[in-house]
């Protein structure tokens, strides 16, 4: 079950963290704090939601500039990609380091290349669109967090 967004601010900001917003209703939350690890922000955003809400979702963490950067690098540069492809960022809770031979494709749904940290993935909508997810989590597990590049876009600069 998901969390509701004003719940989800709430919560943060009773732990804390300062400048709370929540964005597109899918559980992106930005907000300020001092610096710390991404991984003790995680601990951190985890603990204010079992605090706040009874319960807890696995959190991934990215700075905003790193974010900015990622957006800026154009990750998807080189790729054919059809015009009515969907681009997507995949995030790694942990770093990921297995060899892939790439890309890896099946029914419209395309993993392009990865880093340590994410995956870039490009599917085409359509019946098949489900299929997309099974191949990600197929191949890099159910640690991780899907976002199209247009949401990794707006989170960037929120």
């Amino acid at each position: 079950m998901n969390a509701r967004m004003p719940e989800l601010k709430r919560c943060f900001e009773a732990a804390g963290f300062s400048d709370v917003r929540t964005l597109l209703s899918s559980g992106n939350v930005v907000f300020d704090t001092r610096a710390s690890s991404s991984a003790a922000l995680a601990k951190r955003c985890e603990k204010a939601m079992r605090d706040g809400l009874d319960r807890s979702f696995a959190t991934i963490v990215r700075p905003a500039q790193y974010l900015q950067d990622l957006v800026e690098a154009d990750p998807f540069a080189g790729f054919e990609i059809p015009s009515n492809a969907k681009r997507v960022v995949t995030f790694f809770r942990e770093p990921f380091a297995r060899e892939l031979a790439l890309p890896i494709e099946r029914d419209n749904a395309r993993i392009l290349k990865t880093t340590a940290s994410e995956a870039f993935t490009c599917y085409v909508p359509g019946a098949n669109a489900p299929v997309f997810m099974t191949l990600i989590e197929r191949t890099f597990g159910s640690d991780i967090t899907t976002r199209t590049l247009d949401t990794v876009r707006k989170c960037a600069w929120a």
